[in-house]
């Protein structure tokens, strides 16, 4: 499928170390997993790593539905439909990313803290709730 935007490419949020541990193909299945992969990425994620300067690796994007299960994601994830993406930067904690989605005003649906990285969500139709919640495991500074 190539690339989405001038630092994000469709592959990345096809990788899973898991999925190639474990075997299991996890390519995006559709256009509309690819539209919302693509919406996700140039309205929250390219916005987003403009304004850092510095690398945003996707830990986990697309999920296939064994590929969820197998790393205990919920049936209802948005991961499943491409909409959401858990990220991380060597040069950045959770929390400043998060805070700077928050201060760009980008249109998210959810930002989820976690210790090691900020999963955000865009959903691909219908209004972005702007959501923010905190893993359990997660115990820093809140938004």
């Amino acid at each position: 499928m190539g690339n989405i935007s001038k630092n994000f490419s469709f592959s990345e949020f096809e990788h899973s170390d898991t999925a190639i541990r474990e075997g299991i193909e996890n390519t995006i299945p559709s256009a509309e997993v690819g539209d919302a992969i693509r919406r996700l990425t140039i309205n929250v994620l390219q916005p987003l790593r403009d304004s850092l300067a510095a690398l945003l690796i996707v830990e986990s994007g697309y999920r296939c539905r064994k590929l969820n299960e197998m790393v205990g994601g919920v049936e209802t994830s948005q991961h499943r439909k491409g909409e959401a993406s858990d990220i991380r930067s060597p040069f950045f904690l959770p929390l400043d990313i998060a805070r700077r989605i928050v201060s760009l005003k980008l249109p998210f649906d959810q930002l989820i803290l976690y210790p090691t990285f900020v999963h955000v969500s865009h959903k691909r139709k219908g209004r972005q709730r702007g959501q923010i919640l905190y893993n359990r495991r997660y115990a820093g500074e809140k938004i």
